[in-house]
């Protein structure tokens, strides 16, 4: 495979626009990127010991049972002659199905957990690149306390925003930026045909104006269509998002959210106030509860509004059934908490 037919990765944090970066590239006549159903998020953990059938079966149940079904039928048989020893291999198997049905020289994929796979996945796939997507943890906590996907504790998110910025940092410090390419969502929607050249230079394709419209395609309809979390897909290009914080969170909770992501906001240019470093750290039961309170009425709203709603009950059975087959600390995030 040529560098420039590589696959393109989207890494960092959920509820940081992901989904309107995907549309983009997918927007692009050569690229396909399919809503994600989190392969290596889930299957990594488990001993396979080589056993190809076994990852391609476990991997076809997931697609099975995926939250946001693909429009083609992936061949389960073609996925076990075309995979190599590895998940990486099965996944770029049936991805690169995808693109063939696509009529797309490239796939993508935006699952944001790659972020911890993004050595095991150049080992496989060398010619991979990487648009590490972030944005401001305040917003992205604002966001998760409304979604349906991933923890609704602004504290909790903005743990998971830290460790995951400080894992993709790492990754363009030992990678570079031949390989890792940042990407701010605050500057993709505020000068959008800037850095969607800028990206289109990084992976090593010409900018299509379609780009800048991805909300006109089927895809984008599709996924908005689903969940009430994902509405915005069908949306154009706005700044209207920054700054969600202001209304989605209460000052306590940003000062909670800037007291753990304090660090990496100043290496990644977010303005904060200095004085949140001392906040001190909630009880872990009154998170918990706080948690559970905000998921019960998410859900009793995903119920009323989702299309998609059952099917991820659907798909969290499965990844609970895979769950108890992993290796002990390897599966670390509850069912439900994907996008």
């Amino acid at each position: 495979m040529a560098a420039q037919d590589g696959p393109i990765l989207i890494i960092g944090t959920e509820r940081s626009g992901s989904n309107l970066l995907r549309l983009v590239l997918d927007a692009h006549s050569r690229i396909a990127v399919p809503h994600p159903p989190h392969f290596l998020r889930y299957l990594s953990g488990i001993p396979y010991d080589g056993d190809v059938d076994a990852m391609v079966d476990d991997a076809m149940r997931l697609l099975r049972h995926h939250i946001h079904p693909w429009p083609h039928v992936i061949d389960r048989a073609a996925v076990t002659r075309a995979a190599g020893p590895s998940l990486i291999g099965v996944v770029s198997a049936i991805y690169d199905q995808y693109r063939v049905a696509e009529g797309a020289a490239r796939w993508g994929c935006k699952s944001t957990f790659m972020v911890e796979h993004v050595d095991e996945v150049l080992a496989g796939l060398p010619h991979a690149r990487f648009l590490w997507l972030v944005r401001d943890p305040r917003d992205v906590a604002a966001s998760a306390k409304r979604a349906v996907f991933g923890p609704c504790h602004p504290y909790r998110m903005a743990e998971r925003w830290t460790a995951e910025q400080e894992l993709a940092r790492a990754a363009l410090e030992r990678w570079g930026p031949s390989v890792v390419h940042l990407v701010r969502y605050e500057d993709l929607v505020s000068a959008p045909e800037r850095e969607i050249r800028a990206i289109c230079d990084f992976v090593g394709e010409a900018f299509e104006p379609a780009m800048l419209a991805h909300h006109l395609g089927g895809h984008a309809r599709m996924t908005a269509s689903l969940s009430a979390s994902w509405r915005t897909a069908g949306d154009p290009i706005t700044t209207a998002r920054i700054g969600a914080h202001r209304r989605g969170l209460t000052n306590r909770e940003r000062r909670q959210v800037e007291s753990v992501a304090a660090r990496a906001m100043e290496t990644l240019r977010y303005p904060f106030d200095p004085a949140s470093r001392a906040e001190p750290a909630p009880g872990a039961l009154g998170v918990a509860l706080r948690g559970l309170a905000v998921r019960l009425a998410v859900e009793a709203r995903s119920l009323r509004t989702d299309r998609n709603h059952f099917r991820r009950w659907r798909r969290d059975a499965t990844v609970h059934r895979l769950r108890r087959r992993a290796r002990p600390g390897r599966v670390r995030v509850p069912a439900g908490e994907s996008r």
